[in-house]
């Protein structure tokens, strides 16, 4: 969940493809690129961004050039900002050089999501960097002091957000092991690689940044987004699953006595909807009824033959029983007091059975409202499975990817701001060989580190100015020089003002409630 790459590539909203980049691999830890978006969509289930973009109010200039491309469940967030409900934001940074550009993109979304009303969180992921990277303490503190300075100068309010170490946390540390009691290291294997060599402090940072992502919940459960880049997705998926296996009980639709499982849910649910084609009583279709026409009408079935004959022997098991939906309530990991508040708490028409209530009144998100209140009421976390977006990552300025340990590829967020524009000025761009062939051509802005520049930081909030740019240069308007020296200059103001207001935070971040000295033992 640390950010120690970096977002973006170009404004497009297509999933189109990241200049310099190779293959996807989703790595928290190494140098991962993506060849292509859309596998991301195909692969592991992020959802394309731009569907939901008009349901987002005010929405950041990230999300509406296409930086932001993806995202996990961000729907409530954005409900709970168009109706004025509680949310959080958080991010965190491992703290292995110096904050640069990259980094910028993600304190602005963790800013923009705070000026939007949400709770807003920034942490220093030292205990990773210690675990995963070696760093030193020394290394870790100094580093750690930079981030939050930038974070502050870039306007997040300290007052009315959070900021910590995850060292000096003792809750996320507290729920960080009971996190750890619902997972394994043969599923930390399996995510992330880790093997017998694997020492245990770097699994145990995996827990601690479960910890950190579920953490802005536990006064109270919200909606929660992470802001990450897409090499971050194997944290985020794992924090759904523990958020999930943390809750006393778990929510699904159903439709007779037996549980069903997902692909077997969709076969029961085409067999009541084409009830009125095999049941001798349509408003009480039996359950053997549609067991005999998911057997008979099986090409009909758009789901895998073991999922057809798993459905048609729970059906048959059924016999006479009714075929009728219902949410379910399964018993998850609830006391026994708690499971008794919930059945007791249920209005309307129900079904108690050993580990689970049926209720054939409450609508799912009724539900699943109800399953948590009962939840937290008698002592449970109540946990909503956080969500997430994702940006595109950068590229250097010199091509291919932007990296900490190559300092041409960046621009630090500490570099003196005359080195920032002669950084700019040597950067690779997207030009023709010519300016002849500028002109006939026009540039390829979609591969130019320059315009990223332009389209990401120093074109700000006006689009209008983002896509001038775009259009003159792809239109051979525009020629390579020109476009640098502006873009240089920009820079180096920009640079200018920002270490402007480090200064300014310099003279009260002591008063914080945050230290960058660790007592930690210097090994």
């Amino acid at each position: 969940m640390s950010r120690d790459g970096d977002p973006a590539t170009d404004t497009r909203t297509d999933g189109g493809t990241a200049t310099g980049a190779d293959d996807v691999t989703l790595d928290p830890w190494g140098s991962s690129t993506v060849s292509d978006y859309r596998k991301l969509f195909e692969q592991f289930g992020i959802e394309e961004f731009d569907h939901l973009l008009p349901d987002v109010p005010n929405p950041h200039y990230l999300m509406r050039r296409g930086v932001i491309f993806g995202h996990r469940d961000y729907g409530p967030v954005a409900r709970a900002m168009r109706e004025g409900d509680d949310f959080a934001a958080l991010s965190g940074f491992m703290p292995t050089g110096d904050p640069h550009i990259g980094h910028k993109l993600v304190f602005d979304e963790i800013i923009w999501h705070q000026e939007q009303g949400g709770d807003a969180y920034g942490l220093i992921a030292d205990l990773e960097a210690h675990a995963a990277r070696g760093l030193t303490w020394d290394e870790i503190d100094e580093h750690a002091r930079n981030y939050i300075v930038s974070l502050l100068a870039l306007g997040f309010d300290p007052e009315a957000g959070t900021l910590y170490r995850q060292s000096d946390n003792r809750e996320v540390q507290d729920l960080a092991f009971e996190l750890g009691a619902k997972a394994n290291a043969s599923e930390l294997g399996a995510i992330y690689g880790f093997d017998g060599e694997t020492d245990v402090s770097h699994m145990q940072s995996v827990v601690t940044q479960m910890a950190d992502i579920l953490y802005p919940q536990l006064d109270e459960p919200k909606p929660t987004v992470i802001p990450v880049g897409p090499d971050q997705d194997p944290h985020v998926r794992l924090a759904r699953d523990l958020a999930a296996r943390m809750r006393f009980f778990k929510v699904t639709e159903a439709y007779f006595s037996q549980e069903l499982d997902a692909d077997e849910r969709a076969l029961v649910a085409q067999a009541y909807d084409a009830r009125e084609a095999f049941a001798e009583d349509p408003e009480t279709p039996r359950c053997e009824e549609a067991g005999e026409w998911l057997t008979e009408y099986d090409a009909e079935v758009e789901a895998v033959a073991d999922a057809r004959d798993s459905a048609v022997e729970k059906l048959d098991n059924a016999g006479m029983e009714p075929l009728r939906p219902r949410v379910r309530f399964l018993n998850r990991d609830a006391t026994d007091e708690a499971f008794e508040a919930l059945v007791e708490a249920i209005d309307g028409e129900k079904r108690r059975y050993e580990n689970h209530v049926d209720s054939f009144d409450l609508s799912a998100e009724d539900a699943e409202e109800l399953a948590r209140e009962v939840e937290v009421d008698n002592g449970g976390y109540g946990f909503v499975a956080p969500s997430s977006i994702y940006h595109r990552f950068m590229t250097g300025l010199t091509g291919g990817k932007m990296s900490s340990s190559i300092p041409a590829s960046h621009i630090s967020l500490l570099d003196d701001p005359e080195e920032g524009y002669d950084k700019v000025k040597s950067a690779t761009t997207g030009g023709r060989s010519t300016a002849e062939e500028q002109r006939e051509l026009g540039g390829k802005a979609d591969e130019c580190p320059v315009y990223e520049l332009y389209a990401y930081l120093l074109a700000g909030d006006d689009d209008e100015f983002a896509e001038k740019v775009y259009d003159e240069c792809v239109g051979g308007e525009r020629l390579c020089g020109d476009c640098k020296e502006q873009a240089a200059t920009l820079m180096e103001e920009f640079l200018e003002e920002h270490q402007e207001k480090r200064a300014e935070v310099e003279e009260y971040i002591d008063e914080l409630d945050i230290s960058f000295d660790s007592d930690r033992k210097r090994n």
